[in-house]
């Protein structure tokens, strides 16, 4: 079933000579197929194909993107163990993982179509016409949110199916009513084309057009194409500061410049607060130590920074983490790159002037990514940027605070983050004003007793921050209200009726709530 193809629409190419191979490293081997790096021709055809399928796709009733989008949920479904067995040897995560990862990319599918059955998402808004206003007459104007055009998907590293090639953005995106063109992960290339194969068979079933997806094969070069092209008109990322930081330059430059919607990961900063951590340390620490170490701390939501009061307590909390991710077993992370990258920064964070290593990353070989712990003075903390920066992996810092005040000053220089975290007693949260303000300003979700890691795919969900958790604060990539990034409004001034989309036609044939000389209504 998988050979290693570009899929252009129904058709497949490899016309390159040059091609990437996956790695397994749970077996620390090279998986055998081979998958053909897509030339510049064949990303020219995908994104040409993506354009003229626009024009009919654009065009499809709500109802039949839901079916189309219940298919695709259906036939990823109908892979199997074959979907969940490659998806482990790309990625070294147990099958389990993946059973209930699949079922989350299934279910925010069958939300989208859900979404679009009811209608109401394209946000329509009329202003009947007054001719007889004075001192001039009133037109009669009616706005909806119409999709964008072809939008490019980025395969996530550490998410093969809920982020990657049928994952929120690709499901928002053919929600809104864009043909996809996947650059796949090179970490996942089988996985991808499993599950491409699976879109393009539900496109066939229900009869799509020709183009309304598309998925090459490539590297960093390949995906510069495909951000330059000019039908290429929205891209949805998950990944690196650093790689999202390019895409986003990329687009800018461009002769017309496009939006980048890019999640490029946060330390998500937990604040201790005083009086629960008096009274939970332990229990704290034993909630952490699971969250940190939960998909091997490879997920965009680890808590990779911890802010208590020094005191009695905090040593408590601090003794007891270090002892629970001792009991953590090293285990292989996503692939090479990402251990030596995970090492690299762990490394350079506790060789900082004042950070001290409470749990070393002991029994450490070859991709097993072993927890660690450090702590720092939040004078020292304070001093230094390098000590607010990302470690992907199993690793936290613990920043030590003089009182409150410096709680405050902490957390007023932290950059832009996917979540914040307070843990506390809701006394003492009524008496933290201050400082859930400064978390307001600096995250996209803010969390009380709770843990970041586990994102619920729901209605109102954001996940998204200031920059540079993610390059625009004004969306989400998980739950429905992502389907806004790839959409845009248009208004009609004095149509004809029957030219009218039926969301905005007098009599609302569509049924949908619409806001109506200022009123919401049906």
């Amino acid at each position: 079933m998988i050979e290693g193809t570009n899929l252009i629409g129904v058709s497949g190419s490899k016309e390159s000579d040059e091609f990437l191979q996956a790695y397994d490293p749970s077996e620390n081997r090279t998986l055998p197929e081979k998958f053909y790096i897509a030339s510049e021709e064949e990303v020219d055809r995908a994104l040409e194909k993506a354009k003229d399928a626009f024009k009919t796709y654009s065009r499809i009733s709500g109802k039949k993107k839901a079916d189309f989008l219940d298919a695709i949920a259906e036939e990823i479904l109908a892979l199997g163990d074959t979907l969940i067995k490659r998806a482990s040897a790309e990625s070294g995560l147990p099958n389990g993982r993946f059973e209930g990862e699949r079922g989350r990319t299934v279910n925010q599918i069958r939300m989208f179509a859900e979404l679009l059955r009811e209608g109401s998402w394209v946000d329509a808004r009329i202003d009947t016409a007054k001719p007889d206003r004075k001192p001039i007459p009133k037109a009669d104007i009616r706005n909806m949110l119409f999709p964008m055009g072809p939008v490019v998907v980025f395969g996530a590293s550490n998410f093969p199916l809920a982020f990657s090639t049928a994952g929120g953005d690709t499901a928002s995106a053919l929600a809104a009513g864009c043909p996809v063109v996947v650059k796949a992960h090179e970490s996942h290339p089988g996985t991808n084309e499993l599950v491409s194969r699976a879109i393009l068979k539900a496109a066939e079933k229900t009869g799509m057009p020709d183009g309304v997806f598309s998925s090459l094969n490539g590297k960093a070069e390949t995906g510069q194409k495909l951000v330059q092209h000019p039908y290429t008109k929205a891209i949805g990322f998950t990944g690196s500061l650093k790689g999202g930081s390019a895409i986003y330059r990329a687009a800018a430059e461009r002769e017309e410049p496009i939006p980048v919607y890019a999640e490029m990961g946060s330390i998500n900063p937990v604040f201790l607060l005083n009086e629960k951590l008096q009274t939970s340390a332990e229990e704290l620490a034993e909630t952490y130590s699971q969250s940190v170490t939960l998909g091997k701390g490879q997920f965009c939501t680890k808590p990779g920074l911890i802010i208590g009061q020094k005191g009695e307590a905090l040593d408590r909390f601090s003794k007891t983490l270090a002892e629970k991710l001792t009991e953590y077993s090293p285990g292989c992370m996503l692939n090479p790159g990402i251990m030596e990258n995970y090492r690299g920064r762990r490394e350079e964070i506790i060789s900082q002037e004042g950070v001290h290593t409470l749990k070393a990353a002991d029994d450490e070989s070859s991709l097993n990514g072993a927890s660690a712990l450090a702590s720092v003075d939040a004078t020292a903390f304070l001093k230094n940027k390098k000590l607010s920066e990302e470690v992907f992996g199993p690793f936290t810092l613990i920043v030590e605070c003089e009182n409150e005040s410096q709680i405050l000053e902490v957390a007023t220089k932290l950059e832009g983050q996917l979540t914040v975290t307070l843990m506390g007693n809701n006394d003492e949260l009524k008496k933290q004003e201050e400082l859930v303000h400064i978390c307001h300003e600096k995250a996209g979700r803010i969390i009380f007793n709770g843990v970041p890691t586990g994102v619920e795919v729901c209605h109102s969900m954001q996940h998204g921050g200031p920059w540079p958790a993610t390059s625009d604060s004004k969306f989400t990539s998980v739950g429905t209200g992502a389907i806004r990034r790839f959409v845009r409004p248009v208004a009609y001034q004095d149509f004809p009726e029957e030219l009218l989309p039926d969301e905005l036609k007098p009599g609302n044939p569509l049924n949908i709530f619409r806001i109506v000389d200022g009123n919401y209504q049906k």
